[in-house]
């Protein structure tokens, strides 16, 4: 776990959760599904103005009415009441009534006519001899509103059928201009500047759109639980205000940075200067984007101005990147460490040396493993001092708060490379993981200097380092700190396995094919220019399945 004194900013308590509920009512059209959206009133104190889908707070009143409802097998207390409280709103936001009479007949016009949206709910609907019908409502989806908000909500999003022969009429206090959209439409007009919606509406219109029929949407909900859960967490990005979802890239860095959910942190990739994202950590990106580097190739700095800094992949050799990694640690760069000898990590390993050297400090050794016979001549690299697997390179200090330490325990995990390490920050749970795993893609295993089973097996290494150490973030080479680190690491090692599947299938399906013949099926999930990088981790499958198949497995 993260120092609390080595976070960034003063931590805060996000406001309170409110019980909420929210449902989509759903038809079926001539070009797909429909959902119902009303606008806020702009007045609204929270989202004024956005198209939304009704819904509202949860009311004691919705859990005394279970008796009044239908509900379905393996449907929880909990989900009855979300429910509930889901029928109430749309009946008294919208004028529609998810309810049924004795003999089954949904209810009708009249009866809703019959009906007082400002009364008790479920009163009314008793005297009318109607039964809500809550059986029909299903959960789709669990949103908690983002940490940063000063009003939040823990909200289910429900999905039910709209009744038939029933037409929306907006309370025209909360709500107004009722409609049906298909949900890509929903999705260009709000593209286009013409259809305010909020982060879960656009996040939910996107799942959506991809569902063919209504009774497809509540096939997939029938398991009683939610297709995903969410409390997104924002940043900046390109001066704008950006939210994210725990499944994409950037949602790991801003729980780093600011664990409480305050906006502070920018997303912007950048080369002329460090972005810390820790008091003792600090990363600069390479000026060498591409296919294989992403967005550049990260250095770190670990560290402070009392203790000194630990340089981790200098990067490739471009001396304006080494002079502002230098000038980041104030030049006080005790130690460099390399985890591989890959031309963008390792050569401005030497050029730092000698800025930090000229530059009056003693000079920092350099530490990593060898490279191997097998390494590309490319990929030549020779430490100072060899790093011994669970060694520590250690920093230590008087801060203003009294003696402070960092200390980086290495760990040796070949498969990208066969002279690969990983480095753990002890003190804080961190992981630097070089090019074992990376964020936004699959690293490259290349033979000879690389191998399948010596990766998966160093995956379970650092895995069982997420448990000794509480290790719940990977600070990768290449992309974005991941956030739920032994998560990223079990589901990477999931999608290897799953690949080798499909490798091995493809073999027995045609086994004397070459290489070229398999690529374009073993990876014909991915665009075609990725095929010849691909064909090297092909390759590493190939030669780890031969040697399985030798072995007797």
């Amino acid at each position: 776990m993260v120092r609390t004194k080595q976070l960034l900013y003063p931590q805060r308590k996000p406001a309170d959760l409110r019980a909420a509920a929210t449902v989509l009512l759903l038809r079926d059209s001539a070009d797909g599904i429909e959902v119902l959206m009303t606008r806020r009133s702009m007045s609204a104190s929270f989202a004024p103005g956005a198209y939304v889908f009704p819904g509202g707070g949860i009311d004691a009143a919705d859990a005394q009415a279970h008796g009044q409802s239908t509900r379905r097998p393996g449907q929880s207390d909990l989900h009855l009441t979300q429910a509930i409280a889901a029928i109430r709103e749309s009946f008294e936001e919208l004028g529609v009534l998810l309810a049924r009479h004795a003999d089954g007949t949904h209810a009708t016009t009249a009866d809703i006519a019959a009906l007082d949206r400002k009364a008790p709910f479920a009163a009314q609907c008793k005297q009318r001899g109607l039964t809500l019908a809550g059986d029909e409502v299903f959960v789709l989806a669990h949103w908690i509103t983002d940490r940063d908000l000063p009003r939040r909500f823990d909200v289910p999003f429900l999905v039910a059928r709209m009744p038939h022969g029933q037409e929306p009429v907006a309370d025209e206090a909360e709500q107004f201009e009722p409609m049906w959209v298909r949900p890509a439409d929903a999705l260009a007009k709000h593209q286009a500047g013409n259809f305010f919606i909020i982060f879960p509406t656009i996040r939910t219109l996107e799942r959506l759109q991809h569902y063919p029929s209504v009774h497809a949407v509540l096939e997939a909900c029938a398991s009683e639980q939610p297709l995903w859960t969410s409390c997104p967490r924002a940043g900046f990005l390109g001066g704008k205000e950006a939210r994210y979802m725990e499944h994409e890239s950037p949602f790991g860095e801003l729980a780093l940075t600011s664990p409480d959910g305050q906006m502070v942190h920018h997303l912007d990739w950048q080369t002329d200067q460090p972005v810390a994202l820790l008091k003792n950590v600090m990363r600069l990106t390479a000026p060498n984007p591409g296919v294989m580097t992403g967005p550049g190739t990260n250095s770190y700095l670990v560290g402070d101005a009392a203790t000194g800094y630990i340089a981790i992949d200098p990067g490739p050799l471009d001396i304006d990147h080494l002079q502002r990694l230098h000038a980041a640690a104030g030049g006080d760069i005790r130690q460099i460490v390399c985890t591989h000898s890959h031309p963008d990590h390792s050569p401005g390993a030497k050029p730092l040396q000698a800025l930090v050297e000229a530059g009056g400090r003693p000079r920092p050794p350099i530490y990593g493993l060898p490279s191997l016979p097998t390494a590309r001549a490319d990929s030549q690299f020779t430490p100072d001092i060899v790093l011994a697997h669970h060694a520590h390179l250690v920093l230590s200090g008087e801060g203003a708060d009294g003696p402070i330490t960092h200390s980086l325990k290495a760990i040796h995990t070949p498969g990208h490379a066969a002279n690969h390490v990983c480095l753990v920050l002890v003190e804080d749970g961190l992981l630097f993981s070089g090019d074992h795993v990376l964020n936004g893609s699959t690293t490259i295993v290349n033979p000879p200097d690389g191998a399948m089973t010596a990766y998966l097996d160093s995956l379970d290494a650092l895995s069982a380092a997420c448990d000794e150490h509480g290790i719940a973030f990977i600070l990768p080479a290449h992309g974005y700190v991941l956030g739920d680190a032994k998560g990223a690491i079990a589901q990477l090692k999931s999608h290897r396995l799953k690949r080798e599947a499909k490798v091995l299938a493809v073999m027995q399906a045609n086994p004397g094919g070459t290489l070229d013949d398999w690529v374009p099926l073993a990876y014909d999930d991915v665009h075609e220019r990725v095929w010849p990088i691909a064909k090297r981790s092909l390759l590493a499958h190939v030669e780890r399945i031969r040697e399985l198949q030798q072995a007797g497995h």
